[in-house]
């Protein structure tokens, strides 16, 4: 699976920003498991979010949690992170990954994603 990810660039803080990761030619994104990472300079990557198979399979980390969601556009074969409220701390290359599901009823960031999205810049800054 290979993906197209779209939606990075600057805002200042309290601005909203979506973010898109479609899959590219004959890529089918809607039976797989959905992560969203990020990466600031120096610092190690984190687990943002995840949405599983079905769209209420969503899961947040706490420093995220309010202001961004997550959801597919099935017929569109994309996923999108939604963010709001947007702070410095946010400031980062968010990447999407994808995997089978590990589990059936929730997504979990841990575990290895195997495929990976080429990652957009977000920089939020006054």
């Amino acid at each position: 699976v290979q993906f197209v990810q779209s939606g990075g660039t600057l805002l200042e803080p309290g601005g909203s920003l979506d973010l898109s990761c479609a899959a590219s030619g004959s890529g089918w994104l809607n039976g797989y498991e959905i992560g969203w990472y990020r990466q600031a300079p120096l610092q190690e990557r984190e687990g943002v979010s995840c949405i599983g198979r079905g769209p209420d399979i969503t899961y947040f980390a706490d420093s995220v949690k309010g202001r961004f969601t997550i959801s597919r556009d099935y017929n569109g074969n994309t996923v999108y992170l939604q963010m709001n409220n947007l702070k410095h701390e946010d400031t980062a290359v968010y990447f999407c990954a994808a995997r089978n599901p590990v589990y059936d009823s929730i997504c979990v960031l841990q575990y290895q994603y195997d495929y990976w999205g080429q990652g957009t810049q977000v920089t939020v800054s006054s």
